[in-house]
């Protein structure tokens, strides 16, 4: 039987992951907050981590998880997808990247090892040109990443006040849309 663990901070995703997984025979186990995650040992075969964990950043957590847990497969799932965090989970040892809403399949696939389309995962590049707000949103999530997360010190860098910036970053990807 499959060893699972999901850590998200959305528990009612988590139930419904669960229980959809324990149908498919695998062990389930959930992670609301980073100090039940301290709590967990042992191996496990598969790891789905949000990349917005709480206060958290998902791609911080990759490399522990990976030296703990020692998964096949470490999934990426996340309602912010950008090409900038998708890059960076990979380096970080992530096997794949998956942008919310994801399908139950795609997410069964992807655990399973199976090549997806490319359109499961971050979109490809279009012949059309990204809008203003794809291209901000990807020079957001780029400088968020060269300053390791850093609200203040990205704002700075930016040229824009910290509480604007957590009001774009609170806001659905426009890669999505």
């Amino acid at each position: 039987m499959k060893q699972l663990l999901l850590i998200d901070d959305d528990e009612l995703l988590l139930r419904t992951l669960r229980a959809r997984f324990e149908r498919h025979g695998m062990q389930v186990t959930c992670v609301a907050s980073a100090a039940e995650l301290e709590q967990i040992s042992g191996t496990m075969d598969a790891v789905v981590v949000d990349l917005k964990f709480g206060e958290v950043n998902g791609l911080q957590l990759i490399p522990n998880i990976r030296k703990r847990f020692q998964p096949q497969h470490l999934i990426v799932l996340t309602g912010y997808a950008s090409l900038a965090t998708s890059v960076a989970a990979i380096k970080a040892g992530a096997t794949d990247y998956l942008a919310k809403p994801v399908s139950f399949a795609q997410l069964l696939h992807a655990l399973e090892g199976v090549p997806q389309e490319a359109s499961a995962t971050i979109p490809e590049p279009s012949e059309s040109p990204l809008t203003p707000a794809q291209l901000e949103w990807e020079l957001i999530q780029k400088t968020l990443q060269q300053h390791d997360g850093n609200i203040s010190a990205t704002a700075r860098a930016l040229g824009m006040h910290r509480r604007t910036l957590q009001r774009k970053l609170s806001k659905w990807s426009p890669l999505k849309s």
